[in-house]
């Protein structure tokens, strides 16, 4: 599980070094508002594939 903390530094420390930019346009939108934007929706994603691999979610049978 100590991987899954992991994944949490890759917005932090991508946003130090990958968007650091003035110029690039993502579907019309400046590369900083592109990547807001695109991890509220992965974070959505990994919350709802922890929720599905926490056994203490699962239904007993």
């Amino acid at each position: 599980m100590k991987k899954v903390f992991i994944l949490t530094l890759i917005p932090a420390l991508g946003s130090l070094f990958v968007i650091n930019r003035v110029e690039p346009y993502v579907l019309g939108l400046p590369f900083v508002l592109f990547w807001a934007i695109c991890w509220v929706g992965l974070t959505s994603l990994f919350l709802i594939i922890a929720n599905k691999l926490d056994p203490a979610n699962k239904e007993e049978e």
